[in-house]
């Protein structure tokens, strides 16, 4: 049967009731998700794990881990798509290499990222973690107010996201640039790509923003020697994932002063360890992972979209590369 998707996502879908879809990640989205496919794919069996209806049935999984024993336990697997906007939760060795991998692209990830990214430069910028520290010691001083033109961002990472990011930024004028493993144009952004342009981008960056994927290449990059390429004084704003920092480093890096500021939205081992030093450091502020998050409306209808172009022969949006891990 034919049925409708907003108009976001085109054309109506075609679906076929042999075929069954399975959510395996946080139970009460999964409920969320079904009761949309209730409405937007009425005769797609849906189950929430552990349920699996007929796994022989099972042709997409959208999961933030995969079941085990995916080639054994569900033999007619086409699909596997992650609820969130990476993958490097996921073992790719333990995925048949026939079976694609996608990666969610939803408007709410990249809208809620924009959103918590912006506040964050606003608030380094206006020097507001500053004026936190003065009012625990009852300290009434006005800092110098800065224009935004004369506090140069960098974006590591040239994704969706962060191109969602810069778009914004320039918006209130800051100068901003941007790192990528391969070369970009972007209009007002000054870019660099590869490691031997890797230097000179981190010397102009008052505020560093963290948005690289997770790799093996990028595990570990926010480290001794990255931050002492920045200009003394910088902040960084990490949104990427917890791996890519070493947390002695930034805290070695903090207390010198090299980093007068971080702000934390993931961590190495998630949640943070009640005992970890990190929530009791007077210029780190810590947030549970929740700078950009999946709308539950535009999740469903981007893998809608999806599937409809896997049954086509067309490329679906967000299907990685497995060479390069996204």
């Amino acid at each position: 049967m034919y049925v409708g998707l907003s108009a976001n996502y085109g054309a109506p879908l075609l679906l076929w009731n042999e075929m069954t879809f399975l959510y395996k990640a946080d139970p009460v989205r999964g409920e969320q998700w079904a009761q949309l496919f209730r409405v937007l794919a009425p005769d797609v069996p849906f189950y929430v794990w552990p349920e699996t209806g007929d796994p022989k049935a099972v042709k997409y999984i959208a999961a933030w881990q995969p079941p085990a024993d995916l080639r054994a336990t569900f033999p007619a697997l086409e699909v596997i798509f992650s609820v969130g906007a990476g993958i490097d939760q996921f073992d790719l060795a333990a995925i048949p290499k026939h079976i694609p991998i996608v990666r969610m692209l939803e408007p709410g990830i990249v809208e809620s990222m924009i959103e918590y990214v912006t506040q964050a430069v606003l608030s380094i910028h206006r020097d507001i973690p500053q004026y936190a520290l003065q009012q625990r010691e009852r300290l009434w001083k006005a800092l110098p107010v800065r224009p935004a033109s004369s506090r140069r961002v960098g974006v590591l990472g040239l994704g969706v996201l962060g191109n969602g990011v810069l778009e914004q930024l320039q918006r209130w004028e800051f100068p901003c640039a941007a790192w990528s493993r391969s070369p970009r144009d972007i209009a007002g952004v000054q870019t660099y790509s590869g490691y031997d342009q890797l230097d000179d981008f981190l010397a102009r960056a008052d505020i560093l923003i963290c948005l690289l994927p997770l790799t093996a290449q990028t595990q570990g990059i926010l480290n001794r020697e990255l931050f002492h390429r920045l200009p003394r004084g910088a902040s960084l704003i990490q949104t990427g994932r917890g791996a890519h920092l070493v947390q002695a480093d930034l805290i070695e890096a903090l207390d010198s002063g090299q980093i007068q500021f971080a702000m934390l939205d993931v961590a190495h081992s998630e949640p943070l360890p009640v005992d970890d030093v990190l929530w009791a450091h007077p210029r780190v502020r810590i947030t549970p992972h929740i700078a950009s998050a999946t709308r539950p409306e535009g999740a469903v209808e981007a893998v809608l979209a999806n599937i409809q172009r896997h049954r086509e022969g067309l490329p679906m949006h967000g299907q990685i590369d497995r060479e390069r891990g996204y």
